[in-house]
C-alpha cells in the first residue's frame, strides 16, 4: 500500500483546519480594521488643529481663552468616562502586556470603548491646540481594535490576547508613520515579552497589513517629508557627534523630567496641587500652553509638524528659543494629564535642535544634521533607537545617512539612559498601580 506524498498530505492537512483559516482572517480584517481606523484618527486630528489655527490667527487673543477651557474640560472627561484613556497611550498597552495582569483587568488599560475616548479626547486636544502627538495613542487605539477580535476567533485558535495587543500596538505605529517596518521593530523594542513562536508570523503580517492600509489611504508619502542629504563625509564627524551628544542629553531629561512630573505618589507640592484639584491645574497648564504659543505666534502649538516640514526645506527660521519653549510646551501638556503624546512633538524638537546646531557649527549640509537630531533625540526620549532610526530613515532620499542615523541613535539612546530610567516601561509600572487591590487572605481561626 503506497503512502501519500508528504507535500500532498501537508497541502491537505492544512487545508482542512478550518480553525487555522478562521482565526488568520479574523486576524487580518481586526488588522486591515485596525489600520483604517487611524488613518480616520489622523484626519480628525489634522482637521482638528487646521480649524484651531483658522480660529487662532483671525483672533490672535482666542488661545488664550479656548486652550485652558478646553484642557480642563478634557482632564475633566477623561478622569470621569475614560481614565485609562489619559496620557501616552503606550505605557497602558505595555501595562496590560504584564504576565502579572489577568485578562479580565485588561479593559482599565485596553478596550474598544478606551480607542473610542483616545481618538476624542486626543483629537479635542488637537482642537485646542496642545503641543501633543497622536502617534503613542494610535497605539492604544489599534491595540483596542485587535484586542476586540478576541471574542470571534475560535477555541485553541492559539493567538492570545498577548499576541493581539503586541500585534495592536505596533500596527498603531505602523499606521501612524506610514512605516510597516517601524512597526516591527516597535514591538521587538517596547511590546514583545514572550514570542509566540506558532503565530509570530501571522501577527507580522498583521502589523505589515496596518501599515500598508496607511500607504494606500495617504499615498507612499513620509510623514514628514523627505530629507535630502547629499553629502556625508569625513567634515561631518564632528558636527554630527555634537548633535547627537546634544540630542542623547536634552532627550534624557526630558524623559526624567515627565517621569518625576507625571509619578501619581510624588510629594513635591506640584505633585499634589495636581492630585487635589487635577481640573485646575490642567486649566492652569492650558493657559501657560497658549500664552506661550501666542508669544511664539503659534510656532508652539499642535504637534510641530507643519514647522518640521517646513524645516526640513530650509524654509523655517525659528529662532532658538523655540526649542525650549516647545519642550516646556510639550511637557505642560503631558503633564496636565490630557490624553496625549509626545513622539511628532519629540521629531519636531529633534528637528529643531537639529537646525541649530549646523548654524552654530556652520556646517553647509543642515539636513543631515536635522536627520541626526530627531533620531537622536527621538531615541533618547523614547530609549526605543532602532525604531527611532527606522522612522527618520524612512524620511532620508537615498541610503547614504544609514550609518550614521543608527549609531546616532544608538549613542543618543545610551546617554539618555545614564539619566533617565525608560519613560514607557516606568510610566507603565505606574499604570498598574490602578488595578484594584487584591483581598488580603483570609486566616483560619485558631483552635
Amino acid at each position: 500500500m503506497r503512502r501519500g506524498h508528504p507535500v500532498g498530505a501537508a497541502i491537505t492537512r492544512e487545508l482542512s483546519e478550518w480553525r487555522l483559516w478562521w482565526a488568520r482572517a479574523v486576524v487580518m480584517a481586526a488588522a486591515a480594521l485596525a489600520g483604517l481606523t487611524v488613518v480616520a484618527f489622523s484626519w480628525a486630528g489634522e482637521r482638528a488643529f487646521g480649524l484651531f489655527a483658522a480660529v487662532s490667527a483671525a483672533a490672535w487673543w482666542s488661545p488664550l481663552l479656548w486652550t485652558p477651557l478646553c484642557t480642563g474640560a478634557i482632564v475633566w472627561a477623561t478622569r470621569r468616562y475614560a481614565p485609562g484613556a489619559a496620557g501616552s497611550g503606550i505605557p497602558q498597552v505595555m501595562a496590560a502586556l504584564e504576565s502579572g495582569v489577568a485578562p479580565d483587568r485588561h479593559a482599565l488599560f485596553v478596550s474598544l470603548r478606551l480607542s473610542a475616548a483616545k481618538i476624542a479626547l486626543t483629537t479635542w486636544g488637537l482642537l485646542a491646540g496642545l503641543s501633543l502627538g497622536r502617534e503613542g495613542p494610535s497605539v492604544q487605539v489599534a491595540a483596542g481594535v485587535m484586542l476586540a477580535a478576541q471574542r470571534w476567533l475560535p477555541r485553541r485558535s492559539g493567538v492570545t490576547a498577548h499576541g493581539l495587543l503586541v500585534a495592536g500596538g505596533a500596527a498603531g505605529i505602523a499606521a501612524a508613520f506610514n512605516t510597516p517596518l517601524a512597526g516591527v521593530m516597535f514591538a521587538i523594542e517596547e511590546l514583545s515579552r514572550t514570542p509566540e513562536q506558532r503565530n509570530s508570523g501571522l501577527l507580522l503580517t498583521a502589523i505589515v497589513l496596518a501599515g500598508v492600509i496607511a500607504v494606500a489611504a495617504n499615498g507612499n508619502a513620509t510623514y514628514f517629508g523627505i530629507i535630502h542629504a547629499s553629502a556625508v563625509g569625513l567634515g561631518m564627524l564632528l558636527p554630527a557627534l555634537l548633535v547627537t551628544l546634544a540630542s542623547g542629553l536634552a532627550g534624557g531629561l526630558f524623559a526624567r523630567l515627565l517621569i518625576n512630573s507625571l509619578n501619581p505618589q510624588s510629594g513635591e507640592a506640584s505633585g499634589m496641587l495636581r492630585r487635589r484639584y487635577p481640573v485646575r491645574f490642567a486649566i492652569a497648564c492650558g493657559l501657560a500652553v497658549a500664552v506661550i504659543g501666542v508669544l511664539t505666534d503659534g510656532a508652539t502649538f499642535g504637534s510641530g509638524y507643519s514647522h518640521t516640514r517646513a524645516t526640513l526645506a530650509g524654509a523655517d527660521d525659528l529662532p532658538a528659543i523655540y526649542l525650549l519653549l516647545k519642550v516646556i510646551a510639550t511637557w505642560l501638556t503631558t503633564w496636565s494629564g490630557v490624553p496625549a503624546g509626545i513622539f511628532a512633538p519629540a521629531l519636531a524638537i529633534g528637528a529643531g535642535l537639529g537646525d541649530e546646531l549646523s548654524r552654530l557649527s556652520q556646517y553647509p549640509h543642515a539636513p543631515a544634521l536635522i536627520a541626526l537630531g530627531m533620531v537622536g533625540f527621538l531615541a533618547a526620549v523614547t530609549q526605543a533607537p532602532l525604531t527611532a532610526f527606522i522612522i527618520v530613515m524612512e524620511m532620508v532620499d537615498g541610503h547614504t545617512m544609514v550609518l550614521s542615523l543608527m549609531a546616532g541613535a544608538l549613542v543618543a539612546s545610551g546617554v539618555s539612559r545614564l539619566l533617565s530610567r525608560p519613560l514607557y516601561a516606568t510610566l507603565s509600572q505606574m499604570q498598574l498601580l490602578r488595578l484594584p487591590a487584591e483581598p488580603a487572605p483570609v486566616s483560619a481561626p485558631a483552635r
